[in-house]
């Protein structure tokens, strides 16, 4: 952390999340919850990081969520349309109408790269909102090229430079060095929440959890480092 970070009690949150995670933008809203309540939060930056549920699905393979839960799982069909009911349930509390039974899972990396290319333009929280909400309440396919198109520029994206980005292979690196550093920190499911490096929240914990992690990294960085 920078001098004048401590000083001035800035917190970053650097939060690893997936795009076709249900619990990571219940986790979203919760944290934006906490933000509202929080005194300080003028002086918060968030920072968006990629993550992968599952980075060795097939790209090209779409498969129905409740059938890749089925699968993974090992649950039946009526279990999983249980366990979808109960995080649709708690979505709802969010203001979230969830479509879990329609959803579609695929290998999220091309989705990850356009969040890059929206972070360059400083449209990487408004990229991972719209993604979020594309997957689990439009049951949008997130592998499709076209509709990725589509996602970007309605968030301000320049559709030439949309469509290279998601045709071609720019950010594979950076989507890599995410998860990566995730790993490095011990990051093994998302959403996780980092809050100035200091401390770690991990999963859709309630708003009041987030408010405490939100005062005690700010209280961090505004007490004087140990000479």
């Amino acid at each position: 952390m920078s001098g004048a970070e401590r000083e001035t009690g800035t917190v970053r949150i650097e939060v690893w999340s997936d795009v076709v995670c249900p619990w990571c933008y219940i986790g979203k809203r919760r944290l934006e919850r906490a933000l509202a309540d929080f005194e300080h939060a003028d002086e918060v930056t968030v920072v968006w990081r990629s993550f992968q549920l599952d980075p060795s699905f097939p790209r090209g393979v779409r498969q129905p969520v409740p059938e890749m839960l089925a699968k993974k799982t090992g649950a039946s069909p009526e279990q999983v349309r249980a366990m979808n009911a109960q995080v649709t349930e708690l979505a709802a509390r969010e203001g979230l109408t969830y479509a879990l039974e329609r959803t579609v899972m695929v290998n999220t990396v091309d989705a990850h790269r356009l969040t890059h290319l929206a972070k360059e333009h400083g449209l990487g929280g408004r990229a991972h909102e719209r993604l979020l909400r594309a997957q689990l309440v439009e049951a949008r396919t997130l592998d499709d090229p076209d509709t990725l198109i589509r996602l970007g520029t309605e968030i301000g994206l320049d559709e030439a430079e949309t469509r290279r980005v998601v045709t071609g292979d720019a950010y594979a690196r950076e989507v890599g060095a995410d998860i990566r550093e995730a790993r490095a920190l011990g990051v093994t499911g998302v959403p996780f929440f980092a809050f100035n490096r200091a401390f770690g929240v991990s999963g859709a914990q309630p708003a009041e959890t987030f408010l405490t992690a939100l005062r005690r990294a700010r209280e961090h960085t505004r007490t004087p480092s140990a000479s």
